[in-house]
């Protein structure tokens, strides 16, 4: 069963050798914004490229969220060691409940490409899903030209489930998407 974060909270902050995973803050607006903002970021995203309106709204709906019990939708800040600036975000949302699956997202500001970033944060936001939210299964997706992405995944140890046609409207164009996922069982050994 998947546990609530009032009867097994999710330890965080999350630390791993280069980033800290915090809860977003009120005070995150500007550095959400800096990525959220530009257009090869958004080009693959269901949202964006963001106006300062829409960055302020997204931090308040992660706010919100982090109140919400039983909370399903964690979405973390993703900050540099050592000066913990916001770089990214990484997220992991519950999806079936009965089934115990999650669903993990991640983006990064495009200074921060290439180093292997996302994989280090989804990574251990994977762990602690298994470990500590229970989770059976993750799930994650991309646009089929993403390939950047689809690396992170295959890195992650994902496999390719399946290949959907037109599934997702992102910027105003019906785009082809692939669903990775990994079990528990094949994550922890």
């Amino acid at each position: 069963m998947i546990r609530s974060r009032a009867q097994a909270p999710l330890s965080l902050p999350i630390e791993t050798p280069r980033l800290v995973l915090r809860e977003f803050r009120k005070s995150d607006v500007d550095a959400v914004h800096a990525y959220s903002a530009l257009p090869e970021v958004a080009r693959f995203m269901i949202w964006g490229p963001n106006s300062p309106a829409q960055s302020r709204e997204a931090v308040e709906g992660f706010l919100e969220d982090q109140a919400a019990r039983p909370r399903i939708f964690f979405d973390l800040a993703m900050t540099l060691k050592p000066k913990g600036q916001v770089i990214g975000g990484v997220g992991l949302h519950l999806l079936d409940r009965v089934n115990r699956t999650g669903d993990l997202g991640y983006v990064l500001h495009p200074d921060c490409w290439g180093y292997g970033l996302a994989e280090e944060a989804a990574r251990a936001l994977m762990e602690a899903g298994f470990v500590e939210l229970g989770l059976h299964r993750i799930v994650a997706s991309c646009d089929q030209r993403n390939r950047a992405s689809a690396r992170v995944m295959e890195k992650l140890g994902m496999r390719r489930e399946g290949a959907f046609r037109q599934s997702r409207l992102i910027q105003g164009e019906w785009r082809d998407e692939y669903l990775y996922a990994i079990l528990a069982e094949e994550f922890l050994d």
